[in-house]
């Protein structure tokens, strides 16, 4: 394991994003610009250093802050699209800045005035978020990780791991357990990446998402000022956006993944594969049963497209007036997208090596990372539950759960 030094330099302030649709054709042209090289980059590991200067210098990273501080506001239905696009290019990329449109949200409903003010900036000026949530070697999902406040100051003890874009970023929120407020007292604290204590380690050495840099944080006593800490349970105890908002990003990746590999069936179908001997036709493309199964699968990412457009719609509703019930359809119409997201991001990933044939798993071609890249990234809350949420929901009444998991 090799500690990897935060990579910084002076960059010109980032564009400003003007409105959804400029939004959504940045995210274009910059999907077309990362699929160049997403191959060797998935095969040989390459940490995406440059692709990712570029992606912030567009002003994407900054889409989602309320016009208020700056920003563009764009919608959650235009957020998804947004996450979609890159992932059909390369679902790492995709998923990096995840965590930092969850650290915007849980700023913009529960940072106070100067929080916002202060980090909104920084993040118009170029500033990238990453995460140091989770925490491993536990059963219970107690958290480990402290503030201890004390008189000689604020300071952060604890390891993470599953730390998606801490190693990229210039702030790592962290989740941590204030020492006097209780076990269940929760804040998010926002760790400079370069400040003295901070370990960052690229250790994960998954099959898939290989270049997302989902590894170890470890803070040893680091020091953190009162105004980064922003409350996190306490956003939680009453209704809030925080968690349909964070899931529909992950129903956004999985959905482009699976159009990414969609795409490659359909390039690859037409110049490559061959048709079956008992189809009686010259062209894969013309064979009866190729054509069924590539309509199958267009049929299920369509509908999945259209339960994550309407999952944002929810979002963006509830995000206006939020309370039990708006928050309550948010997050059911989001567990909705993301079991279809699932179910047709694997079906498509899947159906590109049973399409194209033999010929497709060449190591040259690297096509196998849609479904690696898929299935890890599936699996990051179980599809099962939320299946159990719809029907208590519907069946029963009963409101989901608030956390980042439904």
């Amino acid at each position: 394991m090799i500690s990897t030094a935060f990579q910084a330099s002076a960059k010109p302030r980032p564009v400003l994003i003007r409105d959804d649709a400029h939004a959504l054709e940045t995210a274009r042209q910059l999907a077309a610009d990362f699929a160049r090289d997403a191959v060797l980059r998935d095969a040989e590991r390459r940490l995406p250093w440059d692709e990712l200067e570029r992606y912030t210098a567009s002003g994407l990273w900054g889409a989602t802050i309320p016009r208020a501080y700056g920003g563009a506001e764009i919608s959650t239905v235009t957020l998804a699209r947004v996450i979609a696009t890159i992932a059909a290019a390369d679902g790492s990329l995709a998923q990096i800045p995840q965590n930092h449109f969850y650290a915007l949200e849980v700023l913009r409903v529960g940072g106070s005035e100067t929080q916002k003010r202060f980090f909104f900036d920084r993040v118009l000026a170029g500033d990238r978020l990453g995460n140091a949530l989770a925490e491993i070697g536990t059963r219970d999902f107690k958290r480990r990780t402290r503030l201890v406040r004390d008189p000689a100051g604020w300071y952060v003890e604890g390891e993470k791991f599953y730390c998606t874009g801490a190693i990229y970023a210039h702030w790592i929120p962290t989740l941590v357990v204030a020492d006097d407020a209780g076990s269940d007292v929760t804040y998010l604290a926002f760790v400079p990446r370069n400040a003295p204590g901070v370990t960052v380690i690229d250790d994960w050495d998954g099959f898939g998402q290989r270049v997302t840099g989902s590894g170890s944080v470890t803070f040893s006593r680091v020091r953190v000022e009162p105004e980064w800490v922003v409350p996190f349970k306490a956003s939680f105890d009453r209704p809030t956006t925080i968690g349909p908002h964070a899931q529909i990003m992950h129903a956004a990746i999985d959905l482009g993944i699976g159009l990414g590999a969609f795409e490659e069936t359909l390039r690859y179908v037409r110049a490559r594969a061959r048709p079956w001997l008992d189809s009686g036709v010259e062209k894969a493309s013309e064979d009866p049963l190729t054509l069924h199964q590539v309509g199958h699968v267009r049929v299920r990412l369509r509908a999945a497209e259209a339960l994550v457009d309407r999952a944002g719609a929810l979002v963006d509703a509830a995000q206006r007036v939020p309370d039990e019930d708006s928050v309550a359809r948010a997050s059911i119409a989001v567990a909705q997208a993301r079991i279809l997201t699932t179910k047709a991001g694997l079906l498509a990933a899947d159906k590109l090596f049973e399409l194209s044939g033999t010929s497709s798993t060449q190591s040259e071609d690297n096509l196998d990372r849609y479904w690696r890249n898929v299935r890890t990234h599936t699996l990051h809350d179980p599809v099962r539950w939320k299946y159990q949420a719809v029907g208590n929901f519907h069946l029963n009444g009963k409101r989901p759960p608030r956390h980042g998991a439904i």
